[in-house]
């Protein structure tokens, strides 16, 4: 009897399906694999969901980074676009299998590791999560804080006033989160136009008040020469590319829940590159403007809040706050909270996992990550690229080039399918992985190889893709269902794990 039915592009679970793996310990409600009635989100969606997380202040700050290491105005904007054009290549690749097959992220990862292998690209993932969600939780809550001044000005004197609205901000956003990612949508379909709309205000009351753009959008890059730039290119479009590879390994989580591969892909790719570079342009006009309105430039949107009336404190801190709520709840919270959940399906809920992460993310220390752009650009961006780059190859490598886009839905949930490979780990993911991050790790040890290092995301990515789609050619998970099970039961009868030669 049939376990998956295919409509429309879309794979779900039947009856028979369903009912040989609901009792299985790897299975729960929010890890199942979601019905045709719950891919319900358009490309509306995916739109405002994008432009809710695109509009956020590490957003704002990204090309301030860029320009602070030199280069001009329209340079850092163009690696920023570039970056993120690439980086919607593997976004789009990982998409299709969620919306394919409506499987959450640590469950596609159980495809390419293994049912227990797949921890630790999820938990990888999740340990980035973390850190963004820090980060954000503290530019959230410094947005608060300068409210709070602004009306109170004995505010500022309490002592440690940053560090508690930072935890009332860390509060607010875990009883959002605790509802689940559905909330996501409706979150996105409201915050979207809001936060399109003050980014429009901003940019018109910075054009007004300076009677133009200002003198810093003229103002050339530091470098001399094409290879003095080079050196900076290479390792900040490394890190613009980083930016978002958090969700081209999870977007899955999303896109489970999309109409067709069609709605979900156009919106991603028409909003996600295009709304990074509008606003990233807008924080360095902005800034630019701030130089002729104030005398001096100021990068931190927090700080020019502080320099207005109160009531426009107040608008301008909710935005704020609203942003950094979005991006949290839906790029650093969702596949965290499933990682976790994965952990032990039958004990942890998505509810408890989002709390989880939530205080790992005050573990990481935030505050350090956003101390100066060295160690944003370079020490964190630059360093996760380095091992997200190579689970991103290793997942489109397994999805496009090895399994071409079929899976059996069923023995994802079981603890002894073929997806289970040899005691729930895939050894042959682990190799491909390591020497993704090798090659990326000679640019820091090898003298004459440090452009390695500078593109790790794009190295590793490569390199562990072709590792993984070599070592994989004849692997038995590739069998169907039928052939595999007729080699299992030839293993069992002989009693000897592996005396059979399994090829492909």
């Amino acid at each position: 009897m049939a376990t998956q039915r295919e409509e429309n592009g879309i794979v779900t679970l039947t009856e028979s399906g369903t009912a040989q793996v609901q009792d299985s310990p790897l299975w729960n409600d929010d890890l199942r694999p979601t019905t045709r009635a719950e891919h319900n989100w358009s490309g509306w969606s995916f739109a405002t969901l994008w432009v809710g997380m695109c509009i956020c202040i590490p957003t704002y700050t990204l090309a301030a980074g860029l320009i602070g290491l030199g280069m001009s105005v329209w340079q850092s904007i163009f690696t920023i676009f570039l970056g993120n054009l690439i980086i919607m290549v593997p976004i789009l690749l990982n998409a299709h299998a969620g919306t394919k097959f409506g499987i959450p992220y640590p469950v596609f990862a159980r495809l390419w590791f293994g049912s227990k292998g797949a921890h630790f690209p999820a938990l990888a993932r999740a340990l980035v999560g973390a850190g963004w969600f820090g980060i954000n939780a503290w530019i959230g809550g410094a947005a608060l804080d300068t409210l709070l001044v602004a009306f109170y000005s004995d505010w500022g004197n309490v002592p440690m006033h940053t560090g508690i609205v930072f935890m009332l901000f860390w509060v607010l956003t875990m009883v959002i989160a605790y509802r689940g990612p559905q909330a996501v949508k409706k979150l996105g379909a409201f915050s979207a136009p809001t936060l399109a709309i003050l980014a429009v205000a901003l940019f018109i009351w910075a054009y007004v008040k300076a009677d133009g753009l200002g003198p810093m959008l003229a103002t050339p890059s530091k470098f001399a020469t094409t290879g003095e730039f080079l050196n900076v290119f290479w390792p900040a479009l490394t890190g613009v590319i980083a930016f978002w590879a958090t969700l081209a390994l999870n977007i899955p989580d999303f896109c489970r829940y999309a109409v067709s591969q069609k709605s979900q892909a156009r919106a991603q790719l028409l909003t996600m590159p295009v709304t990074m570079a509008i606003f990233s342009f807008i924080g360095v006009a902005v800034t630019s403007a701030t130089v002729v309105i104030f005398g001096e430039a100021i990068w931190d949107p927090v700080a020019l809040l502080a320099k207005f009336p109160p009531y426009v404190v107040l608008i301008g801190a909710i935005g704020i706050v609203l942003a950094s709520i979005t991006v949290n709840v839906s790029a650093n919270l969702v596949a965290p909270a499933r990682a976790i959940e994965n952990l032990w399906p039958r004990r942890i809920t998505f509810g408890v996992g989002a709390v989880i992460t939530g205080l790992i993310g005050i573990a990481m220390q935030p505050w350090f990550i956003l101390d100066n752009f060295g160690n944003y650009i370079f020490g964190w961006l630059g360093t996760y690229g380095a091992l997200l780059g190579p689970i991103d190859g290793i997942a489109v490598a397994d999805y496009w080039m090895v399994r071409k886009r079929r899976l059996d839905l069923v023995e994802l949930y079981k603890p002894g399918g073929k997806y289970s490979y040899a005691g729930g780990f895939n050894m042959k993911s682990m190799y491909a992985l390591v020497a993704g991050l090798v090659a990326s790790l000679l640019g820091l040890v090898v003298p004459g190889l440090s452009f390695l290092w500078e593109n790790a995301w794009t190295v590793g990515l490569f390199v562990s893709m072709f590792a993984y789609w070599w070592l994989m050619r004849t692997d038995a998970s590739l069998l169907s269902q039928t052939e595999y099970e007729h080699i299992t039961e030839l293993k069992q009868n002989a009693k000897v794990q592996g005396d059979v030669n399994v090829t492909a």
